[in-house]
Parts: structure tokens; sequence; C-alpha cells
């Protein structure tokens, strides 16, 4: 029987990004744009980038990605599955020993009040005392 991966190794997967181009309407996009998939490896070296004390939502890394990979947009759906892929991998890795320093500070662009947020396995608690550690505002 085939066992089920960790997150790490969902966040890990060898992927490659993909634009396509939107043939209808889809959340906030619009039929003819070009649309990112990013993949979750993508979305948790965006979110290395941020500084200690900063923080971005969701929609400013959606911008930038599209940008950076010629894209007029990125997908909203796959972007916040990947973004809980990352938090459940750097919790899964602060268990296995790894500080606070070594994870992705997925706390930079998660609010507390987001719907993936309310998805987290491991609960709200880390990432409530992570925001606090860096003074982050609410999102």
């Amino acid at each position: 029987m085939n066992r089920r991966k960790s997150w790490v190794e969902k966040r890990d997967l060898d992927k490659e990004a993909v634009v396509k181009k939107l043939d209808k309407d889809f959340a906030d996009m619009r039929t003819g744009e070009k649309m990112l998939i990013a993949t979750s490896r993508i979305v948790d070296a965006y979110i290395r980038h941020i500084p200690r004390g900063h923080q971005q939502e969701l929609k400013q890394m959606r911008k930038g990605l599209a940008v950076e990979y010629g894209a007029d947009v990125t997908c909203p759906v796959t972007s916040g599955i990947f973004l809980r892929i990352v938090a459940e991998a750097a919790w899964e890795e602060y268990h296995q020993g790894k500080s606070i320093s070594q994870i992705t500070p997925f706390w930079r662009m998660m609010s507390t009040q987001s719907p993936t947020a309310k998805k987290l396995s491991f609960g709200l608690e880390f990432l409530k005392k992570q925001r606090e550690k860096e003074k982050l505002l609410p999102l």
C-alpha cells in the first residue's frame, strides 16, 4: 500500500510552473488572459524572500509571480493550496527540530483570519505567536 506523502514531500515535488490562456472567466480572471499556475516550491521561495518584520498579501504575491513568469494573472486557487502546503511543511520541519530561522516564514503571508489558516492541521496558535513576535499587523 502507498504511504501518504508528507507535507515536505508535497512542497518539494519536482514540478514546473505552467502558463496557460484562459478559455473562460474564472474567479478574478478574464477569458484570454494568461494565467500562471505556480508550484509550491515557487511559493516557498517567494515567501523566504519576505524580510523579517514585513508581510505581504497573497494578492501581492500573485501579481509579482505573474509578472515574473510572463503571465497576466496567477491562479488564486492553486496559490492558496500551495501556501497551505508551504505552511504545513514548515510546521513539519519545525517539529522535526529545525529552528524558526530555518523554516519558511509563512506567517508573513498568512492572516489568522484567512480561509487557508483555518484549514491548518496544527491550528492558529503558532501562526498567531509568530506574527506577534514580528509585530505584524492584521492582513
